[in-house]
């Protein structure tokens, strides 16, 4: 007979949650990209400045780029209830020490 031993899954840093939101951040980036991206002309001697310099480019595209950065590092710092439990049951388990200043002549 052969015995399976079950490894230690390694737990994740973020949890579901967060991953969730970079996920999301990261496709408003790709979105953000590709709003900027291309000019749509079919010769490339001519040159539209409509398109190349339009809302969609210049506004449009770059906001969403870094509301996608803004969403990433919201998700990063976003902490869940379950997170600050976690952290209150470490502070207690692991209190930090008292440093005494050092005494000045």
């Amino acid at each position: 007979m052969s015995r399976r031993t079950k490894k230690a899954q390694p737990e994740l840093l973020y949890g579901k949650k967060h991953y969730m939101m970079m996920g999301a951040a990261v496709l408003l980036v790709i979105v953000g990209f590709f709003l900027m991206s291309g000019g749509g002309m079919e010769d490339p001697n001519v040159w539209k400045a409509e398109e190349i310099y339009s809302f969609r480019r210049i506004t449009l595209a770059p906001f969403v780029v870094l509301l996608g950065l803004g969403v990433f590092a919201y998700a990063l710092f976003f902490q869940t209830p379950e997170d600050k439990a976690a952290e209150q049951a470490y502070q207690e388990q692991y209190p930090a020490e008292e440093i005494e200043a050092p005494k000045t002549i």
